[in-house]
């Protein structure tokens, strides 16, 4: 089945590695015309050089930028207007989880879990929203987590700022819908990264594989798949719902999480 993004125009935030580069690969199989970015220019370097050998003659654009940085956000919007001439699809990926109790979590902490949280959605938004005005099929979709309904004591800050991020979510499909813009978001479970694969290499038990490693890991947390997810999976329910298929869709969480969630 297409996802119907033939030629359409996709923004991706955080396009450089794991979810985010998958969802930029499955964009460009579709035929999208692609931009993406990065904070880390050898990384963002790598991940395009990896997507021109994938797909030879795709319409594409990478740039360098912190989506925490207002002007270097703009900037970014800039450029891919001055190339496409406007945008279809946002898709915001970005920012990892603090682990920290309340105890351990200083003042600073909560601010910074919070801005990430929700500024690399708000500033991508403001910066893109003319672009997403120009298009009849416009969108923003954004990774969240699934910490925003089922938080984590050990993820106290990440947990709160999450579900910042899910009510911003919902409040921006109701003012945008006056627009023809449909904003919607994934709640994501445990999916294997690199912080995973950094903590695999330390493991004590040599002889343990990473598939053995991992489906441990999903025994103790009680997740009813028995593995981690991976990054395809959650690009592909990003692409749903961001693509025309998803046409009456907006206000709405997707859950990508193995069946771990516990709320009704």
């Amino acid at each position: 089945m297409s996802f119907n993004l033939e030629g359409k125009v996709a923004v991706v935030t955080g396009g450089s590695s794991g979810i985010g580069l998958e969802t930029v690969r499955l964009l460009l199989a579709e035929g999208a015309r692609v931009a993406w970015c990065g904070r880390n220019p050898e990384r963002l370097a790598a991940s395009e050089q990896e997507m021109a050998a994938a797909f030879p003659g795709a319409d594409y654009l990478t740039f360098a930028c912190d989506v925490l940085v207002k002007s270097q956000v703009e900037a970014f919007a800039g450029q891919v207007g001055a190339r496409f001439g406007g945008a279809d699809l946002l898709i915001n990926n970005a920012g990892q989880g603090r682990v920290s109790g309340f105890a351990d979590t200083a003042d600073e902490d909560w601010l910074n879990e919070t801005r990430l949280k929700t500024f690399s959605v708000i500033y991508p938004v403001k910066a893109f929203l003319p672009l997403l005005e120009l298009s009849d099929c416009p969108s923003i979709t954004n990774v969240n987590s699934l910490l925003a309904l089922q938080p984590e004591p050990h993820m106290i800050a990440t947990s709160a700022a999450r579900a910042a991020l899910l009510n911003l979510t919902h409040s921006l499909a109701h003012e945008f819908a006056a627009k023809g813009i449909r904003v919607n978001s994934i709640l994501l479970g445990m999916v294997e990264s690199d912080q995973w694969r950094r903590r695999f290499a330390e493991r004590s038990d040599r002889e343990t594989n990473w598939e053995q490693w991992t489906a441990a890991i999903a025994a103790r947390r009680g997740i009813p798949m028995g593995r981690l997810g991976k990054p395809q999976e959650p690009a592909r329910a990003l692409v749903f719902l961001a693509s025309p298929l998803a046409s009456y869709t907006s206000g709405a969480t997707l859950d990508v999480s193995g069946g771990f969630n516990k709320h009704l």
